[in-house]
């Protein structure tokens, strides 16, 4: 049975947040291409029809529940240059940079069948080298750019080739954190021990965060012992991930971050639905049950450690 409108649409704003937040990885540069009253596609796959949602109608709609603040994601070729600009017209947000590990797969081009058993994207034109410079000029010279990321290990999405094509480009995305003084941001995906070698034998930078993380306990309290940051999303709320709960209650708040990954990962009871920064507190919420903890208090450390991470905005 099709779903309703209602049900595509955007959820309902949440109740505001007792002290404001930073939702630490987002990408608006997506979020702002769907219309802000329905979330669908048509059969043929394209977008509905209707005006993409305004960006300052997000950021205002976030801030009225408390997320004033949010670090925004670019982290492909042409994500790069949007971000590398929105950052600077909005004192709200912080950008972060990087060629996704899929995205560097492309750049490299390698068309092979990884596990996912999808066909193969076509390789982009812009070779990785060149793609990786566009990271680094943009990390450079912008100082509202604040973290190198997403980069990291997707071995859901490569073969054998473009995974060891993800292992160099991730190699070269840490260098450049650290030759930057800037954050890192990984994604991880079924791939934790090997990023956890790579970090361990390159050197992790001061600051590295797990974006989106989605281990168990036992790599939770391995990034902790190492002095990383986890971050979590919306599958903390999700009725089967008892694991990754598990996970979360061995962060401590000095360690933890919250994010929505939006478009992506709305939080539960909306999952299926659009994301987007002002549903960040339905999993603050969810921290703070899980760890038992007061909410204002959970608010209070989130804030402080993304500042930890990433400055002042």
């Amino acid at each position: 049975m099709a779903r309703s409108k209602g049900e595509r649409g955007w959820p309902a704003p949440p109740e505001p947040l007792p002290v404001a937040v930073v939702d630490n990885h987002t990408h608006l540069d997506s979020v702002v291409t769907w219309r802000a009253d329905c979330w669908h596609r048509d059969d043929d796959g394209t977008a509905a029809d209707g005006p993409a949602a305004d960006l300052a109608a997000h950021l205002e709609r976030a801030a009225s529940v408390g997320v004033t603040r949010m670090v925004q994601v670019g982290c492909d070729y042409e994500s790069i240059a949007w971000t590398d600009r929105v950052v600077q017209d909005h004192p709200q947000l912080l950008g972060a940079v990087a060629i996704h590990p899929n995205e560097a797969v492309r750049h490299a081009g390698i068309v092979e069948v990884a596990p996912d058993g999808l066909e193969p994207e076509e390789p982009h034109e812009v070779g990785l080298a060149d793609a990786i410079d566009v990271v680094e000029r943009a990390a450079r010279d912008n100082p509202r750019i604040r973290a190198i990321g997403e980069t990291g290990l997707d071995h859901f999405r490569a073969g054998p080739a473009g995974r060891a094509v993800q292992r160099e480009a991730f190699r070269a995305h840490i260098a450049l954190a650290k030759e930057l003084g800037l954050a890192l941001q990984i994604h991880d995906r079924d791939a934790h021990d090997e990023v956890v070698d790579v970090l361990l034998a390159d050197g992790a930078p001061d600051r590295t965060v797990f974006h989106c993380f989605s281990g168990d306990a036992s790599l939770a309290r391995l990034a902790v012992s190492h002095g990383w940051y986890l971050s979590f999303a919306g599958p903390v709320s999700f009725g089967a991930n008892d694991e990754l709960r598990a996970a979360l209650r061995e962060v401590p708040p000095s360690q933890l971050l919250v994010e929505t990954d939006a478009p992506y990962l709305t939080v539960h009871p909306f999952r299926g639905r659009p994301n987007a920064p002002y549903l960040l507190p339905g999993t603050v919420r969810t921290v703070a049950e899980v760890t038992g903890r007061p909410l204002e208090d959970v608010c209070a450390a989130l804030a402080a450690t993304s500042e930890a991470v990433y400055g002042t905005w």
